[in-house]
């Protein structure tokens, strides 16, 4: 089990930055991987960034050059800093973080935090 909770929504302006952080319960080394999610109403959620155990990152084409992800494992927390924000960026920000068994994949989630970005 993992427990995630994100902090570091709020209300920006275009071109604006925001930092997001998704502290996790136990040590993310642990973890195969830690993510970011959004979701803005009626619409599925959709990858933002992500970052394996290994380090390697993944950014959706929306954003990359623009977002961040990165991680502080002593403090078990992972990072999405958000510049240049546009207000297509608004939605639901949710941390996820998984694990692999030989069999199947388990997925975790965080509460989600709001981004409001204005134009």
């Amino acid at each position: 089990q993992v427990q995630l909770v994100e902090s570091g929504g709020g209300l920006a302006q275009a071109g604006g930055s925001l930092r997001l952080s998704c502290a996790a319960s136990r040590t993310i080394l642990s973890i195969n991987g830690m993510g970011w999610y959004r979701q803005t109403p009626g619409k599925q959620r959709d990858l933002v960034a992500s970052i394996t155990s290994g380090g390697r990152t993944n950014y959706a084409d929306s954003v990359k050059g623009r977002f961040t992800i990165s991680r502080d494992s002593a403090k078990n927390t992972v990072y999405l800093q958000m510049s240049s924000l546009k207000p297509e960026d608004t939605a639901v920000y949710y941390c996820n973080a998984y694990t692999n068994s030989l069999t199947r994949r388990y997925d975790y989630w965080g509460q989600g935090t709001q981004v409001t970005v204005s134009s």
